[in-house]
């Protein structure tokens, strides 16, 4: 989980610094065209929902940005990091997934992931949902 703290700082630093250029200081006699907005991406990926029984439940949805596909107690379990959600940190939720719910073939960096569970606090203090819905899209 270490690792995750420092893909969390990397983004956090990358989002510091730099500016715009400085417009050109020519002007132009007809105005050019507003570009359109580029779409958005699609999500392709299910959205979990919280199971009505299971009290304190959460949910996040976002691009995985980082894969613990090894976990270091040897319990078989996983770990990502998404883009998405609030659970860890403003717009980041680090998702746990048991053995059991783990998917055969893991997420890959840049690919969806919708996760409902309970959050608690990982090994190394971080907020994290544990969870019990896991829905991956490619």
């Amino acid at each position: 989980m270490r690792r995750i703290a420092l893909v969390v700082f990397s983004l956090a630093l990358a989002g510091c610094g730099g500016s715009d250029p400085a417009p050109s200081p020519r002007a132009s006699a007809t105005p050019s065209p507003t570009p359109s907005p580029a779409p958005r991406a699609h999500r392709a990926v299910e959205p979990a929902h919280c199971p009505a029984e299971l009290e304190g439940c959460r949910e996040a949805t976002g691009r995985v940005l980082y894969v613990e596909a090894v976990d270091p107690d040897g319990d078989g379990d996983a770990h990502f990091v998404l883009a998405g959600g609030r659970i860890t940190a403003p717009g980041i939720s680090a998702i746990a997934v048991r053995r059991e719910l783990r998917p055969r073939r893991l997420p890959r960096i840049g690919d969806w992931v919708s996760a409902a569970g309970v959050v608690w606090t990982g090994s190394h203090g971080q907020q994290q949902i544990e969870a019990e819905v896991l829905h991956v899209g490619r």
